[in-house]
């Protein structure tokens, strides 16, 4: 996620809370109108994300917030493989058409930044994919750690390579049955063979 995205347009009641995880502190903010955004402990340092985290009430009460905790929790414990969450959608229009792609990728399985684009309705538009995928707000709940380069490499991802790796470990090994096994380059030794590119979002 980059640190100038849509957090700008939270409204006025929006608060926020954290909670451990196995990928780290995830920072989760919401409202009554639902989930705006879940960040990794990598954004909390940069002076624009901390400045509006901020001007935010923490709560622990907020019903979407515990909803959210409580589902990740199931997710990592192997015990979800589908959220069920109100989401909030602030960027352009397609951006939100990205991102609402992504949630149509089934737990466990991944594509690649071209198969994506060619979804959406423009095989053209891979690069366009990456950069809005790099924006989704959402982490984690809005998998776009399920994308990968065309050649099966792991690249760019805005909570880091070894948690996108984890994320898409957890997953293969909780899925029983899976028909389509993940396609990514392996991790050896905690560091993936990959090579950070936009240029394998071409394809």
């Amino acid at each position: 996620m980059k640190h100038n995205h849509r957090l700008q347009k939270l409204p006025s009641d929006a608060a926020y809370d954290e909670m451990p995880s196995p990928v780290g502190t995830l920072t989760i903010i919401g409202s009554p109108l639902g989930l705006h955004a879940i960040l990794w402990d990598s954004d909390r340092p940069h002076s624009a994300c901390e400045t509006i985290i901020n001007t935010l009430s923490r709560s622990a009460t907020e019903t979407v917030i515990i909803a959210t905790k409580q589902q990740l929790s199931e997710y990592f414990q192997g015990q979800r493989q589908i959220f069920d969450l109100p989401l909030v959608f602030n960027g352009t229009p397609f951006q939100n058409q990205a991102w609402q792609q992504l949630l149509q990728i089934p737990y466990g399985q991944t594509i690649s930044y071209g198969e994506q684009a060619r979804k959406i309705g423009d095989k053209n538009k891979a690069r366009a994919v990456g950069m809005a995928n790099g924006l989704n707000p959402i982490s984690i709940v809005i998998p776009c750690h399920r994308v990968i380069g065309s050649n099966g490499r792991l690249v760019g991802f805005g909570g880091g390579l070894n948690n996108k790796a984890f994320l898409l470990q957890l997953e293969q090994a909780n899925l029983k049955n899976a028909a389509h096994p993940l396609r990514y380059a392996p991790f050896i030794n905690g560091r993936s063979d990959c090579q950070i590119s936009i240029a394998d979002c071409d394809r």
